[in-house]
């Protein structure tokens, strides 16, 4: 049944990617009331995590939210389709890079140095990814989950590599990492997936106990490379921002659990000052801190 689902599904999805900027968010729009107000699509559960997350909201704040999450999540789901036949070009069009928003990729590219990027589920990550790869720079790995239907997971990786991206499946990222250490790299994170409970870093984010992925931090002091935190802000609906910081310069020399720590309040930031493009709608809070 799944293939048939994903052969009947594929001529609507390239012509979804075929719209123009403002056809593409009619249709959103018209998603939206589907998700939102048809199907209620995990409305409970999005309502008991921004509740979770931001206990001193109001009712009408934390509904005000909601429903800018779920006309986020509509534009941001068709926009990601997108990515099945956008041009470079496209690309450039959803994104403003100011001066300065770069620095520190720009200054490790000139120095011949690999990196690594840690970012979240924030603003529009699948275009980000595009968008890096027209930029001239290092070559951009992204480690990925793969799908358990093989279809669609082959789908997405066209997707994504179709840009110039290349993949690392996450149980073979430190694997291949080192296999390409002769390579000028950026490696990107998606660092708030959510951990084995019991392998993971245990801290406070957005006031509820939350695990935390250690591999961010693991691999970049075992591989000596600096550690570049990616915020991806969006400006106004089809326009984002791409900015960058560097966190860390020597990995090496970090205390234990000190980079985790300071790219997971870096990501808490970003969400407090935009909630909307953080992607609520996963089981983020679905562990409990293992008792000591």
């Amino acid at each position: 049944m799944s293939t048939v689902l994903f052969y009947l599904s594929l001529p609507f999805l390239y012509l979804v990617s075929w719209l123009p900027k403002k056809p593409l968010y009619l249709l959103s729009d018209l998603l939206f009331v589907l998700l939102y107000r048809v199907f209620r699509y995990r409305k409970s559960m999005v309502t008991r995590n921004l509740e979770n997350a931001f206990p001193d909201k109001t009712a009408k704040e934390i509904d005000k939210i909601r429903v800018d999450f779920y006309r986020y999540l509509c534009d941001l789901s068709l926009e990601v389709i997108k990515t099945l036949s956008i041009s470079p070009a496209g690309v450039r069009d959803y994104f403003v890079i100011e001066d300065g928003d770069l620095a520190p990729i720009e200054r490790y590219y000139e120095e011949k140095q690999s990196i690594i990027l840690v970012l979240g589920h924030m603003g529009n990550w699948e275009l980000t990814g595009a968008m890096f790869c027209q930029l001239g720079l290092h070559q951009l790995y992204v480690i990925y989950h793969p799908l358990a239907n093989r279809h669609f997971d082959d789908l997405f990786t066209r997707m994504r590599t179709r840009s110039g991206i290349r993949l690392y499946p996450m149980k073979k990222a430190l694997k291949g990492m080192i296999r390409d250490r002769d390579q000028l790299t950026v490696t990107a994170f998606i660092a708030d997936q959510t951990p084995r409970p019991d392998n993971a870093h245990w801290m406070t984010f957005l006031n509820q106990d939350t695990p935390v992925f250690r591999g961010t931090e693991n691999i970049s002091k075992m591989l000596g490379y600096p550690v570049v935190y990616a915020s991806v802000i969006r400006q106004k609906r089809g326009l984002y921002r791409l900015r960058t910081e560097l966190l860390f310069e020597h990995p090496k020399q970090c205390a234990e659990n000190e980079i985790t720590e300071l790219h997971t309040r870096r990501l808490e930031r970003d969400i407090v000052q935009q909630p909307e493009t953080w992607l609520w709608s996963h089981r983020r809070w679905k562990h409990k801190r293992p008792e000591k």
